[in-house]
């Protein structure tokens, strides 16, 4: 899901507790801080959550979803861009220890992220690029975007820095095997995603 941010006044109070008080005020919406800025998503529509639900049925079926991993939707993750700085991911795949690993803020430590995903929204931009860059500065080792807008499904691995050193953009009508590195072996079928991420009154 995307986020569009928002530039609050939050005078002697931390970010974090700016973010929470905007989710107290606005239920349904999530709230995070990337880059030092708040960026607030609205609910997502029904298509989004069918492309969520059908992204999420291949994981599971691997056997992600047990053992040494788990399969999870809007668990949040501590960012090292900045001392406040956390996202929560459509969906992740994480070490089964997760929590093990709780820094602030019902957040976690990147190290435990194999995977993370985002099916974009209105605001498309901030997943296919300001997550792109802290995703990658959390090394963070595959992040998969479900490009609505554009009806592409991307995937990046091999964090360096800023960046990710491989992206893919992949078309209805492939199909693609994520890395190895997520335990399983993971096909996702383009099309069908996509097609799911529309709404039926287009």
């Amino acid at each position: 899901m995307s986020a569009a941010p928002v530039e609050q006044p939050h005078g002697d109070r931390s970010l974090i507790a700016e973010a929470n008080s905007i989710m107290d005020r606005l239920p349904g919406r999530r709230v995070e801080i990337i880059g030092g800025l708040i960026l607030v998503t609205p609910s997502p529509d029904v298509a989004h959550s069918r492309a969520l639900k059908k992204v999420t049925r291949p994981f599971e079926a691997a056997g992600l979803d047990e053992n040494e991993t788990e399969v999870h939707q809007a668990i949040g993750v501590w960012l090292p861009d900045g001392p406040e700085d956390y996202a929560i991911p459509d969906l992740c795949i994480v070490e089964a220890d997760i929590e093990d690993h709780l820094v602030e803020n019902n957040c976690y430590d990147p190290v435990v992220f194999r995977l993370v995903l985002e099916v974009t929204s209105s605001n498309w931009k901030a997943d296919l690029r300001t997550k792109v860059t802290a995703y990658a500065q959390a090394k963070i080792p595959v992040y998969v975007i479900v490009d609505r807008k554009h009806q592409r499904l991307h995937v990046l691995t091999d964090p360096a820095g800023d960046e990710y050193t491989n992206h893919r953009v992949h078309a209805p009508g492939e199909l693609v095997t994520l890395p190895d590195s997520l335990g399983a072996k993971v096909t996702l079928d383009v099309a069908e995603i996509l097609k799911a991420g529309q709404p039926k009154n287009d």
